[in-house]
């Protein structure tokens, strides 16, 4: 278990003063100037040898991430753009450091820009994320008024703005190509890649997009030591990490643990354990909707981490962890997150824009059994056929719930079509 001293995100719970005087006093902008003295190459290095992975679903490492940057100029400027769209159904962790330590994250914004040779940071913020929004222009409004950024940010000699962005409320946007097309004032559609954003991103100038998460632990990391930071977790999953825990637990919550800690040990010592007990489990999505669920069975000794869950078919994703007791009816919670996949498409991609829709319409008539059971080796081979064939994952996040659904809970879904057939409708389907 995380000792208090080892945490990053000292105020999650919004407990002490979220503006610049609390931070400072929880050891925020310390020595922001000497970090930035040691120069771009060595901070790049230290976050590669800290392990740390991106923290917003696809666990790519951050420090290889920023050395994509170009090293000279061509003449165009270098931006960072910080993802805080936070639309994964389940994840709630980016908007209480929003909300409560604002500070992490625009230090980590002067830090990482610093590093990749951006002139300027651009947050986007969720749509409907009004108070966060709030809160966070309150924290950079603080931050230039005391020199911390704008001219000679920090006194570090380094001019660096931060630009705080509103978003639309829609889900594509999370997803980094269409994020830079909001950013830029047009429709929220994915681009297609090559090029990549380190090379053409947004205004056509080099961009990197980060995580909130991500960013805002680079100053505690390179404050403390790569060494420090990589010596949690298994190897190749280095860190700490906001877990988001929801569902059917007793104390829902955020909490930031060590990687690598067993499923079954953060839901018992942090959420108060599974309501009804721990044999009242049904299965866990432990990723965001997006990743496949696991039944009881696998989730009694799987590890939170990025391989552990690939091992199992499943994924860390945000680390958004979706309980679910006996009393689901696991197909309807399904489908209900097909709707919302088809919902969000933004209709660019045929496989994407005709497949959602068919999955979720298919994944209601299975809710009432009203189907034949060769239809769910049909709607399986659908979701394959959707999986790996978009510009960007949300066909993946679409089919994988099936996929999941289907590997672990397939007598359900027969046993459905099978009392239909003979008469007798499962009770909750009925409603």
């Amino acid at each position: 278990m995380l000792s208090d001293k080892d945490r990053i995100f000292t105020n999650l719970y919004g407990f002490h003063d979220a503006g610049l005087k609390g931070a400072q006093a929880r050891g925020d902008w310390d020595g922001t100037a000497a970090i930035i003295a040691k120069g771009q190459d060595w901070i790049i290095e230290q976050m590669k040898a800290s392990g740390l992975r991106g923290r917003g679903g696809a666990g790519f490492p951050t420090g290889l991430k920023w050395s994509f940057m170009p090293k000279q100029s061509d003449g165009r400027p270098s931006y960072l753009v910080v993802n805080a769209d936070e639309s994964e159904p389940g994840t709630c962790k980016d908007r209480d450091i929003l909300r409560h330590d604002p500070h992490k994250l625009i230090e980590g914004c002067l830090i990482a820009g610093f590093a990749m040779r951006a002139v300027a940071a651009y947050i986007y913020v969720r749509g409907e994320f009004i108070r966060e929004r709030q809160a966070l222009q309150r924290a950079v409004d603080e931050a230039y008024a005391a020199g911390l950024i704008g001219k000679n940010a920090a006194g570090s000699g380094y001019d660096f703005d931060v630009v705080v962005h509103h978003g639309a409320g829609a889900y594509i946007c999370g997803e980094e190509t269409a994020l830079i097309e909001s950013l830029e004032g047009k429709k929220g559609q994915p681009r297609l890649k090559p090029p990549f954003p380190a090379n053409v991103g947004v205004w056509g100038c080099p961009t990197t997009v980060n995580n909130v998460e991500s960013i805002a632990v680079a100053p505690t990391i390179l404050r403390r030591g790569a060494a420090w930071f990589a010596g949690f977790g298994r190897p190749n999953n280095a860190g700490t990490k906001v877990f988001c825990i929801s569902g059917h637990v007793n104390k829902p919550c955020n909490v930031e643990e060590s990687m690598s800690i067993p499923l079954r040990e953060l839901i018992e010592k942090h959420a108060g354990g599974v309501r009804g007990g721990w044999d009242n489990l049904l299965a866990i999505i432990p990723g965001g909707s997006s990743v496949p669920l696991l039944p009881k069975s696998i989730c009694d000794t799987v590890l939170m981490d990025f391989d552990a869950l690939r091992e199992v078919r499943s994924g860390l994703g945000t680390a958004a962890v979706i309980v679910m007791d006996k009393s689901t009816d696991i197909v309807r919670a399904i489908a209900r997150l097909s709707y919302f996949y088809k919902h969000e498409s933004c209709g660019q991609c045929t496989p994407c824009r005709e497949g959602t829709g068919w999955m979720w319409r298919v994944m209601e008539r299975m809710v009432k059994g009203k189907a034949e059971v060769e239809e769910i080796d049909t709607l399986l081979e659908v979701t394959t056929q959707v999986e790996g064939h978009t510009i960007c994952a949300l066909g993946d996040a679409a089919a994988w719930p099936i996929q999941g659904l289907i590997r672990h809970f397939r007598p359900e879904l027969e046993r459905r079509i099978a009392e239909r057939k003979g008469g007798a409708m499962p009770a909750r389907a009925a409603e």
